[in-house]
């Protein structure tokens, strides 16, 4: 397939963002600052709508002046506060991106991530759906919805959904509610064209989330110690967050301006096989780090070995095509932390990743 001008490398310049009404969950987490400031300086008025952002160091807050025009600090479990937002902001693009995301965290709580997760989804829709402006409403889910076997086999759109964990079984349930939205309440002319995207294991500056692999890596980094591995021959679809928001905006622009599929994978094309153990001596050779790794004691939840994407719907439907492979994304992981580290402006060194990938040419059939 040859590479034209892209969905991608038209945003900020196409003019389809300027000024458009956008209402965006969970803008003060890890992806949904990113795609915030994104928006924001290709001209979109954003609404964002989560929980008050975590800890002393997080994303959102390192972006200052705020990457939102409008900022609603709630919670998804509440109906209301969720209705009322949506319609204050009247929106004409809803991109769901708030949830509960950790996995441990989810077996520890898993009333709260069912909650958040599946009813959160339903309060979103229910309101999005209500909006006669609105003309397209994605649903970010996860890779971790399908039914997988531990199989080294990347899974496709069609594939069957399912989920054993907390985490996974939440996710999987939110594409049901879609499904449920888009033919009950969608289905008729002139309503909203509503997609979910799936996308795998995202990394990127700015990310401090607990139990996940890059942040823990920082932490003990910036401390000088090693960081312990539950499962260190584990493999995860690894993608930096630039080209995951990239897909996202694509999908959103494609949903409010023609026909696109239900729901799009979005992932790597040749990293997949990266491993946990070198996905962290690749960020601590990056960072200058020599700590190591050993393995964590004790018993864990159980989750998957193996987990792969296959994103060629997307990369067919939106002209798009993730353009960092995993050491060029880590190597921007890097950059970052140490800019943050050193007091330097990071919605500068931000706007300025953003823009370079954006620069980037297309790679005619994925990273090599």
């Amino acid at each position: 397939m040859g590479f034209g001008q892209s969905a991608v490398e038209k945003l900020g310049m196409n003019g389809f963002w300027r000024g458009r009404r956008v209402f965006l969950t969970g803008h003060t987490g890890f992806k949904g600052a990113w795609t915030a400031l994104w928006l924001q300086a290709a001209g979109a008025e954003v609404t964002g709508f989560a929980l008050a952002p975590e800890g002393d160091d997080n994303l959102y807050t390192s972006l200052s002046p705020a990457p939102c025009a409008h900022s609603v600090l709630a919670d998804l479990r509440d109906a209301d506060a969720v209705g009322g937002a949506i319609a204050r902001a009247r929106p004409e693009i809803v991109l769901h991106l708030g949830a509960q995301a950790i996995v441990r965290r989810a077996y520890r709580d898993p009333v709260e991530s069912f909650a958040t997760n599946v009813m959160g989804t339903v309060h979103v829709l229910d309101a999005a759906a209500k909006q006669p402006e609105a003309r397209a409403i994605l649903v970010v889910t996860s890779d971790k919805v399908y039914a997988n076997d531990d199989s080294a086999r990347a899974v496709r759109e069609d594939d069957p959904l399912g989920g054993s964990d907390p985490y996974s079984a939440s996710k999987s349930a939110a594409e049901m509610v879609a499904a449920s939205w888009r033919k009950s309440f969608l289905s008729h002319d002139g309503a909203a064209a509503l997609g979910v995207a799936r996308a795998g294991n995202v990394i990127g500056g700015g990310d401090w989330g607990a139990d996940r692999l890059l942040p823990d890596v920082i932490r003990a980094g910036r401390r000088g110690e090693a960081v312990a591995l539950r499962s260190p021959q584990a493999t995860r679809p690894w993608q930096h967050v630039l080209d995951v928001v990239a897909g996202y905006l694509a999908y959103a622009e494609c949903l409010a301006t023609g026909s696109a599929p239900a729901a799009l994978n979005f992932g790597p094309m040749s990293d997949a096989s990266f491993t946990v153990a070198q996905m962290v001596e690749a960020l601590q050779a990056a960072s200058g780090w020599k700590t190591g790794w050993p393995m964590q004691p004790g018993e864990h939840p159980p989750e998957k070995t193996f987990l792969s994407v296959d994103p060629s719907l997307a990369m067919a439907t939106l002209n798009w095509s993730p353009r960092l492979d995993l050491r060029a994304g880590i190597a921007l992981v890097a950059a970052w932390h140490r800019a943050y580290d050193n007091g330097v402006d990071m919605r500068a060194v931000s706007l300025k990743q953003i823009a370079d990938y954006q620069a980037m040419a297309a790679p005619p059939g994925g990273v090599p």
